[in-house]
């Protein structure tokens, strides 16, 4: 795709601080479920392509909003998956409606400041959760993870935090539907006024 192309397209993204093949799994049913895209190729532990890499692979998706995932895996501080996040977020063509951000168990990492918090019950809350998605005795809406440390520099419309994808002591599993995080992503949809444009049938 050219630079012509791009200037013409807007396209409208959440970003999901998860990269493990059960995220994938997970997110590819959501995605099909609200009539979205996700971009599988930017799966993986860490992250295996670079920012502008996945821009061209969100630019080429044929429905909106594409979630799209990155990973650090399990590196504290400044990591590949953030590296790449950033490229994506900062893009000109690009429209970033939320971040799910998703906890860890990673030791010594800055945490991220929610807006909307959902534990492994579904429920909100107004502490932070764990990658269990049990709430922290924390009094902040606080999520820890080996991805999330640069979010507080992005001008994020939401952040909605939970714990792990597909996880939760199998709370959140594909075979219940994932109910976290098909919810985590219908509060961001809510918020931004975006649905999702069914124009094909196939993920990336």
């Amino acid at each position: 795709m050219n630079n012509k192309d791009r200037d013409m397209v807007r396209r409208h993204i959440i970003i999901i601080t998860d990269g493990d093949d059960v995220a994938r799994q997970v997110l590819q049913q959501v995605a099909k479920d609200i009539g979205g895209r996700c971009i599988t190729r930017s799966a993986g532990n860490p992250t295996p392509l670079s920012g502008e890499e996945i821009v061209d692979l969100i630019l080429q998706a044929k429905q909106e909003p594409v979630l799209v995932m990155f990973d650090d895996n399990g590196k504290a501080g400044y990591g590949s998956g953030e590296s790449a996040m950033l490229q994506v977020a900062m893009h000109p063509s690009i429209e970033v409606l939320g971040v799910i951000a998703v906890a860890s168990n990673t030791a010594r990492t800055k945490c991220a400041h929610a807006d909307v918090v959902i534990d492994a019950e579904g429920r909100i809350v107004e502490q932070g959760v764990d990658k269990d998605g049990d709430v922290l005795p924390s009094r902040e809406k606080c999520i820890f993870g080996d991805t999330v440390e640069t979010l507080d520099q992005l001008h994020i419309p939401i952040i909605v935090g939970i714990g792990d994808i597909g996880k939760m002591k199998g709370r959140d599993h594909i075979r219940y539907g994932a109910p976290v995080t098909h919810k985590a992503v219908e509060i961001i949809l809510e918020r931004s006024g975006c649905h999702g444009q069914a124009n094909g049938k196939e993920n990336n």
